[in-house]
């Protein structure tokens, strides 16, 4: 037989190389920013069109390239930052593998303009699909401009696989955020579609952090700053009333490079331990220095993942240092010494026990077991009598439900009734017969209790809510528009970029939910109005929750955007627990709970309500 095994071609060899690089044009991006930071630039400009798709072109004033080096930088595994095995593990420079330019000119159309200094003429080189097509010299300006267009044009493939520009944008921001914020005295700009989407001159930590995050930060902003022999950790954690509810603005920097740890995240997290809910999360945008000889970075190829020689050592020191920190600034739990004026109006305190009283609770049998010897363990005898009405509770009924609120099935969904300690947990509903005039019970502000002809319902009231607003949604997403209340006074809200972004992408979606926002400008955007049943007057805040949530949507199933934004609503928008129902209000939610065509679990599968059957309350009290 022949031989089968041979050489790829260069060319091919390099597209593979490519594709753990570069993975959409955000890669590109930040390979392209981190090179003109390692080249001394202080003002670095990008510029993309259809979201990096066409073009991502990156300007700036570092110490340019010779005729020589700019073609040297092409090839595979050149650079200038390793010369032996030893370097590798010294590293202080944010590229030095050589596979950037290279994987980039593999995939797209590039075209490098530099020039140093101390040199008249600089070079200029064209490159495509890893062939030299030209090199000559030109005049341009000190430092390097280089031109990335058309990615993936050889490979399209793996064009096909890039998301909508408003999703590859959102990923290019996210690059441009993570380096402009390790480098505030750096100048940055962003412009995408000719529009400028970041100014951000240079300045202090600080200043970047209130220009990138906005300025609602400014006074909520505690100083980090430990040192020691071994590492340094410095930068701002956002004071505990910053929390969001969902991961939002966490950067973590080792020696100027962003990186992803959970280890790390959870040593912030105990810091904050009993400052903040168990649900939230705090802000902190914190930096690591620390010899590069105590860190891995070459673990991944997005060298945002690396290794510590000694991390427990890092996870000590990071939350001892935010835990200082907040001491310093007098942010600590406090106790509320003052009464509340409800206890004022307790019975306890309006009406002392007068001497009847007294002797009535002394001649009572729980005041005897916990004052008379042999006591512990007596059990007093009940009166069934008392019990009797507990049957009339569960016995069936002459009334029905009326057939709009007949008989409720779940059909082509989970097909299994889980039963534990007598109550049902409704995956595929039985015929339930509810009792449509009786007097429904709230039940810690939380749960309506509700009567069948063979026990009750515990419904919850958050849950039931959010699978009615879901149900109701998805309506209006497939066609019947929520009709919209226009505001008397509309509010303006101003985002992030990279929110501004992600609302541009929504509003379509949005207009549909009922949600009329128009842009602004500068990130600005106008809330023309909101869906009709919604309470108007707290605007910002629903929206900026909202884009928290979704931004953060997490799920086993990968969901449309669509579906994604009409969950976030419908949990947002949801009855909280904790609200007071008036009677009508709960007979409503009941009502159109059971009208739902799934109404026993929430979009994420929680249940809305559980059956407490009759024979169940039998063995409760000892009938069966």
């Amino acid at each position: 037989m022949p031989d089968i095994i041979q050489l790829l071609p260069d060319n091919i060899a390099n597209q593979i190389a490519a594709g753990e690089v570069i993975q959409r044009p955000a890669s590109a991006v930040k390979e392209l920013l981190e090179n003109a930071v390692d080249a001394s630039a202080t003002e670095i400009k990008l510029i993309v069109t259809d979201a990096g798709k066409n073009l991502v072109q990156v300007v700036d004033n570092g110490k340019g390239m010779s005729e020589t080096d700019a073609r040297m930088a092409f090839e595979r595994h050149a650079t200038s930052k390793i010369s032996n095995i030893e370097d590798l593990f010294k590293i202080k420079t944010m590229g030095f593998r050589g596979e950037a330019l290279a994987s980039i000119a593999a995939v797209a159309q590039v075209e490098l303009k530099t020039r140093k200094t101390d040199e008249e003429l600089g070079t200029c080189i064209e490159i495509e699909n890893s062939i030299v097509k030209s090199q000559e010299p030109c005049a341009t300006a000190a430092g390097t401009n280089i031109c990335m267009k058309n990615l993936f044009f050889n490979v399209p493939a793996r064009r096909n696989f890039l998301k909508s520009n408003a999703a590859e944008l959102r990923h290019i921001v996210d690059e441009f955020i993570r380096v402009a914020m390790a480098f505030p005295h750096i100048f940055f700009s962003l412009t995408s579609n000719g529009q400028q989407v970041f100014h951000l001159e240079a300045g202090s930590l600080k200043h970047r952090i209130l220009q990138i995050l906005g300025t609602a930060y400014s006074a909520k902003l505690v100083n980090v700053r430990e040192e020691t022999d071994y590492m340094n950790i410095y930068g701002f954690v956002g004071k505990p009333d910053t929390a969001k509810k969902t991961r939002g603005d966490q950067y973590f920097f080792v020696n100027s490079r962003y990186i992803k740890s959970a280890y790390l995240n959870h040593a912030v997290m105990n810091a904050f331990d009993e400052m903040i809910a168990k649900d939230s999360f705090p802000m902190y945008v914190l930096f690591i220095d620390l010899d590069p000889s105590q860190v891995d970075i070459n673990v991944h190829p997005t060298k945002q993942e690396i290794k510590f020689e000694d991390e427990k050592i890092v996870y000590a020191f990071v939350q001892a240092a935010v835990k200082h920190a907040l001491a310093q600034f007098s942010i600590a739990p406090s106790l509320d010494f003052s009464l509340n004026a409800d206890i004022q109006q307790m019975e306890a305190i309006s009406k002392p026990a007068n001497e009847d009283r007294l002797q009535s609770i002394a001649s009572s049998n729980l005041f005897k077991t916990f004052t008379q010897k042999n006591q512990a363990h007596k059990i007093e005898g009940t009166n069934r009598s008392e019990l009797k009405h507990w049957k009339d509770f569960y016995e069936p009924s002459s009334l029905e439900l009326p057939s709009d609120l007949g008989s409720v099935t779940e059909t082509g969904k989970l097909e299994q009734e889980l039963e534990y300690s007598g109550y049902s947990l409704l995956k595929q509903g039985p015929q339930i017969r509810l009792l449509p005039d009786a007097t429904l019970v709230q039940l810690h502000n939380t749960y309506i209790i509700t009567p069948t002809s063979e026990g009750f319902l515990l419904i919850h009231q958050q849950q039931a809510h959010e699978r009615i607003l879901y149900e109701r949604y998805i309506e209006a997403a497939n066609g019947k528009q929520m009709p919209a209340q226009h505001s008397l006074f509309p509010s303006t809200i101003e985002l992030n970029a990279t929110d501004s972004v992600l609302m541009e992408e929504l509003l379509p979606d949005l207009k549909v939910l009922g949600y009329l926002i128009e842009p602004f400008g500068n990130n600005t955007f106008v809330v023309q109005g909101t869906p009709a049943d919604i309470l108007q007057g707290n605007e910002k805040m629903v929206i900026e929750l909202l884009l928290e949530q979704y931004k953060h949507f997490t799920s086993d199933i990968k969901f449309s955007k669509r579906e994604k934004l009409v969950r976030c609503v419908a949990k947002q928008q949801a009855i909280k627990t904790g609200k007071a129902m008036a009677q009508k209000e709960m007979m409503v939610l009941k009502e159109e709970l059971f009208r739902c065509q799934v109404p026993n679990v929430t979009p994420n599968g929680s249940p809305t309500y559980l059956e407490f059957k009759g024979d169940y309350l039998e063995r409760m009290f000892g009938r069966q």
